[in-house]
């Protein structure tokens, strides 16, 4: 073990660490590596995987909104209203419910996270052990392979690997590493097998600074429930200041009123206006929805994956891991050359292969008579080509899809091949070469092969995979099976899974320009013979047809794909660069988990819909009251107490329990739309009805406090209509629900009329009341089929 550049400073500029150049072999001792840990050189992430206890209770109570509130209440102590705080237990309770669901939340995902933590193999005291990326220290000697993600910044010190850095660069080019180059964090290896020498490691790797300087955490944008929830909360909290002043002006100076009741009427319209309850139930909602997945084994790396997930219409897959089982056995073998003992060659080809992948794995176990052939070289397998190869003393031998290693000379074999692809297997060739050239470089291009045997391989479908493939066809997504094997077997197999249209399969060589691809997309539901590259292309051309596009994968060959889709789900068994690249982890690596993963999107993407739209009536019809009695010198017909009573049994608890319960139906058209379409309708009626009665009152004689009442039992009674309606269609839990709301009403406003400031109503109020109440419904009918109608004009 040599020491280099003592006293070097690292990076950071933090600490001074004398330098390791451990053999590759051998790697640092346990007692150099503890050292590394003391000294803080060690390959920590550069933001804490999730908020701390401390930062969620500071979240939830530090907020805009509550300090609004905080203002709110004061105001109203000094008014000497002590009866209009009744708004203060509720955002108490919210602020509570918000603490628990979050750190509940935060428990069992951090759980996941750390039994799904990415590991890497290092090179310590001469063995080989697995490690957390995180307890990786500066100089450790890591083996990395193909389908391993670069934890840390490294310089290759044995071995040779094709890296992809377009995670970084966004260049999608296989780059030769050989000892003395350089390894950045964040890329990928594509193919080979090295040994590296960490570098850089936690804030002073590439991808750390690259996260630095971006100034977030995220991979992805908001999903768009979450950015249209955004931007109400945030027109919310800006337009309350304004109105609420200048309602208090008119009220206070213009309308002569005295500053307790100028308050409370401005307390009043500003507490209808916070959307306060909104956030939260989303927040609720999806860490609800965070944990259910987490019981199901399905782990979030992306809070945007929930709805993407429930939104997607197209699904691509592979055929491996998802439509059969991961395991693979050898079925047979047939020979092309009698000449050559085809069962030693392969022994001999197999045991020359650095490691294994599941292809590797079945051939090894099968063939297990190796000769002893003198290995030269060795080039690993890639997608790009397809085949692997050796090159022994005695000749070059290449094994893989028969059609990239006999290029023109297929036809030849392709009748012979497509009986055995036909029956569902996949079929490998076994050749004797003649390459470009030496090296890796030249081994990748093969000028001439010469056929010496057929390896078949088989995998058995999975048990649930029609059962699978027939809910995502019930629930009209398409499937779209992606795979580097023969069109012919991935047809045959995804016709044997149940998969719609699987005798529409195309060979992805015939492919050769964008335009055919983004054809090709749509017309065919198969594809064979596609290469990384190819897979990318796939993803985007249906994505720029309108798609929202799922993708699942397990390999490196997957990885650009899975980043470019809309829905990223990734299985825990697969590639390392595959489960961190994606949005979506099946931790026991089973496609069966997708329905009911699909299924939880839905139901909390159409529930926080349901109730936003409630949450939005409460909101439009105090802003709209709120303009009216400033511009017309009107007295805000509500006090705070009320505005609580009716925001709490026919928005708050309804809202709550709607967003929770199961609602498995297709999510269409824009969230903001959906949403405005049944809160609209309603707001207007609220507001209409609200203003016209206080003034009808008014000119009747009726004393204010008769006038407050009846509004709020004329709102109460609108709001379950408008509940009802937006629980449509009805069972009997939201009958309940509905039933035991206004039963709670009724109770509290019985119960505790002087708290909620309800009176007796005369006669007169009495009457007045019902008739409005009667016109209310079709005034609420006709505005939604008129909002109904100009929506449905502009799609």
């Amino acid at each position: 073990m040599s020491k280099i550049d003592p006293e070097k400073q690292n990076t950071s500029g933090v600490l001074s660490a004398v330098r390791f150049d451990p053999d590759p072999q051998a790697g640092l001792t346990s007692e150099q590596a503890s050292r590394r840990a003391a000294e803080g050189l060690v390959n920590t992430a550069v933001k804490a995987p999730s908020k701390t206890i401390a930062q969620i209770v500071k979240d939830n109570i530090f907020t805009y909104f509550n300090l609004i509130f905080a203002v709110l209440a004061a105001l109203l102590i000094i008014a000497g209203s002590f009866k209009s705080l009744t708004f203060l237990p509720v955002v108490l309770a919210n602020i509570a419910i918000g603490i628990i669901q979050e750190i509940r939340a935060k428990q069992v995902l951090d759980k996941l996270t750390v039994l799904n933590s990415p590991t890497a193999l290092a090179v310590r005291d001469s063995e080989v052990c697995e490690l957390p990326t995180d307890q990786l220290v500066l100089d450790d000697i890591v083996e990395f392979r193909a389908g391993s993600q670069i934890c840390a910044d490294a310089e290759v010190k044995s071995g040779e690997v094709f890296v992809n850095e377009s995670l970084l660069t966004g260049e999608s080019v296989e780059i030769r590493k050989l000892p003395g180059d350089a390894l950045l964090s964040g890329s990928f290896v594509v193919s080979g097998t090295c040994r590296a020498r960490l570098d850089k490691v936690g804030a002073d790797s590439y991808a750390s600074r690259l996260t630095l300087q971006a100034g977030k955490a995220d991979r992805k944008e908001r999903s768009e429930m979450i950015r249209v929830l955004g931007k109400i909360v945030g027109a919310a909290g800006i337009i309350i200041i304004p109105v609420g002043l200048a309602l208090f002006a008119q009220q206070y100076w213009a309308g002569g009123r005295s500053f307790s009741e100028s308050i409370v009427s401005m307390v009043a319209a500003v507490i209808g206006m916070i959307p306060e309850g909104l956030y939260l139930l989303t927040s609720v909602a999806l860490a609800v929805s965070m944990i259910r997945l987490a019981m199901g084994r399905v782990m979030l790396h992306d809070m945007k994956s929930i709805e993407t997930l429930a939104r997607v219409d197209v699904l691509c897959v592979d055929k491996t891991g998802t439509i059969t089982d991961t395991k693979m056995f050898v079925a047979d073998m047939v020979s092309l050359d009698k000449r050559t003992d085809a069962e030693a060659l392969i022994s001999d080809f197999v045991a020359a292969q650095p490691f294994g992948n599941i292809t590797n794995d079945a051939l090894k176990a099968r063939f297990t008579t190796p000769s002893g052939r003198q290995v030269l070289e060795v080039l690993p397998f890639s997608s790009a080509y397809k085949y692997s190869a050796v090159r022994f003393a005695d000749g070059t031998y290449a094994l893989g899809a028969p059609e990239f290693i006999l290029h023109e000379d297929y036809a030849q074999w392709q009748q012979k091949v497509e009986e055995h692809s036909a029956k569902g297997y996949r079929v490998l060739l076994l050749a004797a070469s003649e390459c470009a050239g030496e090296g890796q470089e030249g081994m990748k291009r093969i000028e001439k092969a010469t056929p010496l045997a057929l390896i078949l391989l088989e995998n058995s479908i999975r048990e649930n995979a029609s059962k699978t493939f027939g809910y995502f066809a019930q629930q009209d997504v398409q499937i779209k099976v992606i795979s580097g094997d023969s069109p012919v077997t991935v047809s045959r197999v995804a016709g044997q899974a149940g998969i719609a249209g699987a005798e529409k399969f195309v060979d992805a060589r015939t492919l050769e320009t964008e335009e055919q691809i983004a054809d090709a997309a749509e017309k065919y539901t198969v594809f064979g013979r596609v290469t990384p590259d190819q897979k990318r292309s796939l993803i985007r051309a249906l994505k720029a047809a309108g798609h929202t596009v799922g993708m699942t994968g397990d390999g490196v060959n997957d990885v650009l794909a899975l980043k470019d889709a809309d829905c990223s789900v990734a299985m825990a068994s697969g590639c390392e660069a595959a489960v961190q690249v994606s949005q979506m982890v099946l931790l026991d690596s089973d496609f069966a988990a997708m329905p009911e993963a699909v299924a939880e999107g839905r139901r909390v993407v159409n529930n926080i819909q349901r109730s936003a739209s409630l949450f939005l009536v409460k909101n439009i019809f105090s802003l709209i009251a709120a303009l009216f009695s400033i511009l017309f010198a009107m007295k805000y017909p509500l006090i705070p107490s009320q505005i609580t009573l009716i925001a709490a049994f026919t928005i708050g608890v309804p809202g709550f329990f709607l967003a929770l319960v199961p609602n498995h139906e297709r999510i269409k058209g824009s969230f903001l739309k959906n949403v405005l379409v049944k809160a609209l309708p309603a707001g207007l009626t609220d507001a209409l009805m609200v203003i016209i009665f206080a003034q009808v009152g008014r000119s009747m004689g009726l004393p204010e406090a008769d006038i407050a009442t009846a509004c709020t039992v004329l709102l109460a009674v609108i709001g379950f209509m408008i509940l009802t309606y937006i629980s449509w269609p009805l069972n009997a839990m939201r009958v309940c629900l509905i039933i035991g709301c206004a039963a709670g009403l009724t109770l509290a406003a019985c119960i505790l009329p002087d708290i909620f400031e309800m009176t007796p109503l005369t006669g007169k109020s009495l009457t007045l009341l019902l008739v409005f109440i009667v016109i209310s419904i079709p005034v609420l009918f006709g505005l939604t089929k008129l909002v109904e109608h100009l929506a449905n004009r502009k799609r």
